[in-house]
């Protein structure tokens, strides 16, 4: 289905993307998910090819592109594996907390790296008791002279291993109310004295993608790195958790698009009781169900990137998409897993990757439920 907001360019640059990536990315995957890591190198290539945060101004590196150019990437990053959503996370939810909230000093000092993939980035919101309130968060920042003095732990962060520059929510004010409006933003550097790395999580799925609890001891941060203005920090996170939210709509909606492709091509080519299985009724009838989901969750997808592209409010739409394409992406799993027969349940076929894959988006950028209490709420109810 060719998306309404896409041009000849966009398409030229999926083309280029794709041979990019079936030259350095397709055939290392699987040794990256046995590794735990996907190489810095990687990173670097793609970086070299122009394929991280397009859409930065040329002063700074980028190609100045539109919002376009990052959905093709993220499509395709995904019809390689989940595990790749860390590049996803850098280029279209924490670099633009720096290209919107950051100062011309800080934009000059971290971007033009961001661009190369010398930096990698990651933000840090959650921690172990705390995952959507983000408004009672522990890790406190006090400043100390010319610099804030941060004490606390972060849990579940993408690229958590391999981050150089972190984008960490933290309490700058304990007292204030409502409490919201105690949390700011610090750019926290990879060499911070007091910052240090836990384990890295061993996860169900998402094997390669690395993820890791951080941890800050009496950690000493220059007051220039904090983002933006303290106690806004809670409205900054507001404004861009919508467009994280919508990257997780195309990564359920693109894998359902794979899993079920690649099924049909499996019940056309598994015979039994001497003809294709998918000549049984049963086959055929999951295949239509399925079909339709993804059809029209396409459309609606595309016509909620559109709006957002343009600049419009698609705070309610996004949710809904978020929510109920993850879930469908889930149900399309199990139900192709389950046409696999036993050969879907041997990590060979790549239906069980993709299964121990797809789960935790309903969870990250807001879990379901609190994507469909945002919706109540703004339904009036």
């Amino acid at each position: 289905m060719k998306h309404p907001y896409l041009n000849e360019d966009h398409e030229i640059f999926r083309k280029s993307l794709r041979k990019f990536l079936d030259k350095v990315a397709y055939p290392f995957y699987e040794q990256w998910e046995e590794d735990r890591m996907i190489p810095r190198s990687f990173w670097k290539k793609m970086g070299e090819h122009g394929f991280l945060c397009p859409d930065i101004d040329e002063e700074y590196g980028g190609s100045e592109v539109d919002w376009g150019f990052a959905v093709v990437i993220n499509e395709e990053l995904e019809r390689v594996g989940s595990g790749l959503i860390g590049i996803g996370l850098h280029n279209d939810i924490v670099v633009p907390y720096i290209t919107a909230y950051g100062t011309e000093k800080q934009k000059q000092r971290w971007l033009p790296k961001c661009v190369t993939g010398e930096i990698i980035t990651a933000i840090a919101m959650t921690e172990p008791g705390t995952g959507s309130d983000l408004a009672n968060i522990k890790t406190t920042a006090k400043l100390d002279g010319d610099h804030y003095i941060v004490n606390g732990q972060k849990t579940f962060i993408t690229n958590g291993i391999q981050s150089d520059l972190i984008v960490v929510a933290v309490k700058t004010d304990l007292n204030v109310v409502p409490k919201h409006k105690g949390v700011s933003l610090l750019v926290i550097e990879r060499d911070a004295p007091g910052f240090s790395r836990g384990r890295k999580l061993n996860k169900v799925g998402l094997h390669c993608q690395d993820t890791a609890e951080l941890i800050f001891e009496d950690c000493r941060v220059p007051k220039e790195n904090l983002l933006g203005e303290e106690g806004k920090g809670f409205l900054y996170l507001m404004e861009k958790l919508q467009q994280e939210r919508l990257l997780v709509a195309i990564g359920a909606q693109t894998a359902s698009e794979v899993m079920l492709k690649m099924t049909m091509d499996y019940v056309k080519s598994r015979e039994a009781f001497g003809k294709p299985i998918s000549q049984f009724q049963n086959t055929q009838f999951k295949i239509v169900e399925m079909a339709t989901d993804i059809e029209m969750g396409r459309v609606f997808l595309d016509q909620l990137i559109a709006e957002h592209i343009e600049g419009k409010n698609v705070v309610t739409k996004v949710s809904m998409a978020k929510w109920k394409l993850t879930d469908i992406a889930k149900k399309i799993a199990a139900e192709c897993m389950q046409l696999h027969g036993g050969y879907g349940y041997m990590e060979e076929y790549e239906i069980a990757r993709r299964f121990r894959d797809i789960p935790v988006s309903s969870i990250y950028a807001g879990t379901n439920e609190i994507m469909k209490t945002i919706i109540a709420k703004n339904l009036g109810l």
